[in-house]
Parts: structure tokens; C-alpha cells; sequence
């Protein structure tokens, strides 16, 4: 992976990012229009990325054993990621409440929204389908350990794997299934999901655009230990370990940097949401991810160079 690439490919983003922020200026981002847009990017824009990967790529053994290695190591790296955001919480002695959300901030990352797109565009058709699939490991931590940690009796509920049950994960599972029995689909179907493909990244980065004026005007301050902790251990701390974990497994090269790639995104762009479903502190995680996504167009380039280092350490 070239660092020209990679630097490219952020600053396209950071770009329409900013005017996406231009217009939640001019046009703040009110509920219908919000769900409007989250609509579009989940349920056309993502799936048609996962699906218009699997397409390009030819489904062998190796690819499937790269896709369940993705997933558990998906799951294994969140869950290290929760216990490094729990850990530095209790170490600056906040209550036990507050330090499990401060957890969930630390390694719960916009692998969807942000992860997937880039790495469509710097690994073509395969990283996103493998980011799609790290994705979907994160949402299933997010999901079972996330939830439990927010409740007060941190019992385990169906409930909240019901969530997980939406259309960009039937497209892994479809798109998969279709691939493996050897079915091409007609040129149109190829050419459909491939232009709506594209709107995944321009329509995510504007969303994410137009949500920061409102969070900043109309959100209290949070202390800075509080807000700085869980961007310092997401954006530096975290992907630095798991790029160091990394290198004492033999993984694929483009295997190893997609994973470095997703663990470097920054905070879940659902926190407030989630916090606000369970009663948590929906203020603290608007504005960690508000910051978190600011500060990681300058850090992800940084991260993803000095774990590229790393594994070229490697035999």
C-alpha cells in the first residue's frame, strides 16, 4: 500500500467532509432528512459496495479462510480495545459507569462508514469486502459485550442481536452464498451495484459533515481527561498494539493492513445513539466522536505508516 494513496484518500475525504459541514451550516441536519440519508448509505450505498466486491472477486479457499480470520480477529481486537478504554478509565479513578462507556468510545471504531470506503479505495474490491467483514465483527461485539457493559444489570438479551439483523449483513452472507455455488449474476445486476457503490463514500463523509455544526453548537463541554482519553487510546494506543499483535501472526499483507486500517477509524458514529438507548451519557459520546473524527484525518496517515513499519519488520 502506498503512502501516496493512502494520504490521497483521506484528504478526498476530509474535503467532502468539510462540506458536508458547510451545509449542516446552511441546512442543519433535522430527523427526517437524517434518517434519510442513513437510509440511503445502510441499506442501498453499503450493501451495493459489499455485493459489487464479492462480484469482482473469486471466492477459493483462501478468500474464505481470510474472511473468517477477519472476523474472529475483528471481535478478539474490540474486545482488547473495551478493556484498554475500561483500563485507562479506572486508572484516572472515574466511576465504574462512566468507565464502561469510556470503553466502549475506546474500541468501538467507524469501521462502516469511513473504514469500508477507504478501503475500497486503496485495496479495490477486496479490502472492502474484508472491511465490510471486520464491520460486521465489530457490530456483533458491539452488540452482545457493548450492550451488557452499558446496562446497569449487564445481562445478555437477544434484543440487541436483533440489531445486527439488517441488509448490509444479508448482503455479506447473500453475496457469499451466491459466490460459493458459482453463480454469476447478469451484466445489469454487476452494473447496478457497481454505480450505487459509489455512493458510499461521498454520502457518508457528507452525513458525517453535516452532523458537526449541530453537536458543537447545541452540546455541553465535556473535561478534557474524559474527552481525551478514549481519542488517545482509539486513535494512537489501539491500532499501534494490534499492529504489534500482528506481526507475530503470518497473516496476507493486505489482510494485516486492512486490519491496521480499521482499527485506526475513529469512535462509532452511533455512539450518542446507543448511549441515549441505554441511558448513558449521550453528550460525552456526541462529542468523542465529533472530536475523534476531526483529529483521525490527521492520525490515520500517521498510525497505518508507522504499523506498515512494523510489519515490514517481518522475515
Amino acid at each position: 500500500m502506498e503512502l501516496t494513496t493512502l494520504l490521497t484518500s483521506i484528504a478526498v475525504m476530509a474535503v467532502i467532509i468539510g462540506i458536508g459541514a458547510l451545509i449542516g451550516m446552511r441546512l442543519p441536519l433535522g430527523g427526517d432528512s437524517r434518517q434519510l440519508l442513513i437510509m440511503i448509505i445502510v441499506n442501498v450505498a453499503m450493501p451495493c459496495i459489499i455485493l459489487d466486491g464479492i462480484f469482482q472477486l473469486p471466492i477459493d479457499r483462501s478468500l474464505l479462510t481470510q474472511i473468517f480470520a477477519i472476523f474472529a480477529i475483528a471481535i478478539l481486537f474490540t474486545c482488547m480495545g473495551i478493556f484498554l478504554g475500561w483500563l485507562g478509565a479506572r486508572m484516572l479513578r472515574l466511576p465504574a459507569s462512566q468507565a464502561r462507556q469510556l470503553a466502549i468510545l475506546s474500541g468501538c471504531g467507524n469501521t462502516g462508514f469511513i473504514g469500508i470506503p477507504l478501503c475500497a479505495a486503496l485495496f479495490g474490491a477486496k479490502g472492502a469486502l474484508l472491511a465490510a467483514v471486520f464491520d460486521a465483527g465489530l457490530d456483533f461485539t458491539i452488540w452482545t459485550l457493548g450492550v451488557m457493559l452499558l446496562q446497569e444489570k449487564r445481562s445478555f438479551s437477544l434484543s440487541g442481536l436483533r440489531s445486527m439483523v439488517n441488509i448490509p449483513m444479508f448482503a455479506i452472507l447473500g453475496g457469499l452464498t451466491i459466490a460459493v455455488i458459482g453463480y454469476h449474476p447478469p451484466e445489469i445486476v454487476r452494473q447496478l451495484t457497481g454505480t450505487l457503490a459509489k455512493l458510499a463514500s461521498p454520502l457518508a463523509m457528507i452525513y458525517i459533515g453535516m452532523l458537526i455544526p449541530a453537536l458543537l453548537k447545541n452540546k455541553k463541554r465535556v473535561p478534557l481527561p474524559v474527552l481525551g482519553l478514549p481519542l488517545a487510546l482509539k486513535l494512537c494506543v489501539y491500532p499501534l498494539l494490534a499492529a504489534a499483535l500482528l506481526c507475530l501472526f503470518p497473516l496476507d499483507g493486505d489482510l494485516a493492513h486492512i486490519i491496521i486500517i480499521q482499527t485506526a477509524m475513529p469512535t462509532i458514529a452511533m455512539a450518542s445513539i446507543l448511549f441515549a438507548r441505554y441511558a448513558a451519557d449521550e453528550e460525552m459520546g456526541a462529542m468523542t466522536t465529533v472530536f475523534s473524527t476531526l483529529t483521525a484525518i490527521a492520525t490515520i496517515p500517521v498510525v497505518v505508516l508507522m504499523g506498515n513499519l512494523m510489519l515490514q519488520q517481518l522475515p
